[in-house]
């Protein structure tokens, strides 16, 4: 199932237009990519906190007019941050206010003012503290005062979506020009759609362990928000916790959050040795984390309760991962990442620990992707599923196996990506797989998926890899009959032969001209 980009695809929306404008000033300026993209993530960040701090103060002001013209009070009450906070808004202090930044002298210093905005908002706002950039006066007074500008024309909608897809649209762009160094804090949006879709957190606490800029956390938000009824608030359904090894992604983390109205307990740490949320356990664990990573200090992690599947022997973290998100779930939890091929078919210690976690029943759904869908370009992977739960039913020895590798849509020749009707296609194999209501009835579909038993995963070795099982697609019927067509095609050839045959003693009178 592969697709195109159509037309109407590659129409410019509002977050292409704000990146070109953005993207030009950062080429006039000469600066790196990565020394451009904290200033400008945090002007997105600001806009959108300005805007929904602008609402809340214009209710504020309202309300307070009416009580103090039925208590025939003509003075005013100050307003302070709190009466703001109490509404889940960031407060900004005056200084910190876009009209106000928007509005310097020309000749003023923009980079140390915003520099200043940002101290404040932290200092006023404890949640903050840490997470705001303070680089901006890296670029030049010509290019922040365009920046203000282009973000100042964005056109509201009532809840401020378009600001959390611009931001996740920036966060993107600025992922693919560092290339490998950006897939460590960016997850391309469709793999994060397509892992939320099939653990399906509708509640509860959510977890990544790796959680770079934070998009499972947002997706997990949507998914909530587009399932639920009008009227409740989907940021209430879900608690957020999260630990990132980069001081700066745990910035870039926070902002994300705030321009979805979100907010979670974020922590600076490195998850191999450091196990911040020890004594909980989750509903959902969802991640994304580094590949093959050797170096790790092994000895560091004997007798440590995560890995009581065992450590593996060769020197990479995949294992280490694995292990990491299933001990962090509750007895009910779901897990759902990243991993790379190669630990789906890896022998020696990491098939050890495989088999032991196939045959405690956890493993629960297996998703081929194909390549260039990260910013790595070539870089193909394997979604993994664990359900605890699932140890309690009649697919305890199953595991469902989907070979997605042909499902995508082209964007270019170095990147792929998934229509959300890719997404819902793939999502509903898994959902039929669990007997979900409506989804309707499963079935093995040669070539994209399979039901393996535990006698059949034995069998295979403890392959995790779903190409040794979904087999081969058959072609598809065609749409013609046989007879009918072979009959046409011979009638053809007849018809050409007996044209050949005609202008034989022709070709042959000019080949004797030539030789001659």
């Amino acid at each position: 199932m592969v697709r195109e980009v159509s037309k109407s695809m590659k129409e410019k929306t509002l977050e292409q237009r704000l990146w070109d404008a953005a993207d030009k000033l950062r080429a006039n300026s000469k600066l790196r990519a990565v020394d451009y993209a904290e200033p400008v993530l945090g002007l997105i960040f600001l806009r959108f906190a300005d805007f929904k701090f602008q609402q809340v103060d214009m209710r504020l002001r309202e309300g307070r007019a009416r009580e103090d013209s039925r208590a025939m009070k003509m003075r005013e009450r100050t307003l302070t941050p709190e009466d703001y906070q109490a509404r889940g808004i960031i407060y900004l202090p005056k200084i910190a206010r876009y009209s106000y930044l928007l509005n310097l002298p020309e000749d003023k210093n923009y980079g140390r003012a915003i520099n200043e905005a940002m101290k404040v908002i932290e200092e006023t706002n404890p949640s903050l503290k840490g997470a705001l950039p303070k680089s901006f006066t890296k670029l030049d007074n010509s290019v922040l005062v365009e920046l203000l500008r282009n973000f100042a024309g964005i056109q509201f909608d009532i809840e401020g979506d378009k600001f959390g897809k611009i931001y996740e649209y920036f966060l993107g762009k600025f992922a693919m020009s560092e290339g490998r160094k950006g897939g460590e804090f960016f997850t391309p949006t469709p793999i994060v759609k397509l892992i939320v879709q099939v653990i399906e957190p509708f509640r509860g606490r959510v977890f990544d362990p790796a959680c770079g800029s934070g998009g499972m956390f947002v997706q997990s938000f949507n998914f909530i928000r587009h399932r639920q009824k009008k009227g409740n608030d989907a940021s209430k359904k879900i608690m957020i916790y999260g630990q990132e090894k980069e001081e700066s992604t745990v910035g870039l983390c926070k902002m994300n959050l705030a321009v979805h109205g979100l907010e979670g307990e974020i922590k600076n740490a490195n998850t191999y040795y450091a196990n911040v949320f020890k004594e909980q356990r989750f509903d959902f664990v969802m991640a994304n984390p580094p590949f093959n990573v050797n170096g790790v200090e092994m000895d560091k992690l004997k007798d440590d309760p995560r890995f009581s599947f065992g450590l593996p022997r060769t020197d990479n973290a995949n294992y280490i991962w694995i292990q990491q998100f299933l001990y962090s779930l509750n007895q009910k939890g779901r897990a759902g990442f990243v991993m790379a091929n190669a630990a789906s078919d890896s022998r020696s210690s990491e098939l050890e620990i495989r088999k032991k976690l196939i045959e405690s029943g956890v493993v629960d759904i297996m998703i081929s992707i194909g390549p260039k869908f990260f910013y790595t370009v070539t870089l193909s992977c394997t979604l993994w599923f664990f359900d605890k739960a699932k140890t309690k039913t009649n697919r305890r020895d199953k595991i469902l196996l989907i070979d997605a590798r042909n499902i995508f849509t082209k964007i270019d020749s170095a990147h792929h990506e998934f229509t959300d009707e890719q997404i819902q296609k793939i999502a509903n194999i898994a959902w039929k797989y669990r007997n979900e209501k409506g989804a309707g009835k499963y079935k093995d579909v040669k070539g994209l998926c399979k039901v393996a038993t535990l006698d059949e995963i034995k069998d295979n070795n403890y392959s995790l890899t779903p190409g040794r099982y979904v087999g081969v697609a058959l072609p598809p019927e065609p749409e013609y009959d046989f007879e009918e067509r072979l009959t046409e095609l011979n009638d053809e050839l007849n018809r050409l032969t007996q044209q050949a045959r005609k202008i034989e003693p022709e070709i042959d009178k000019n080949i004797k001209q030539i030789l001659a």
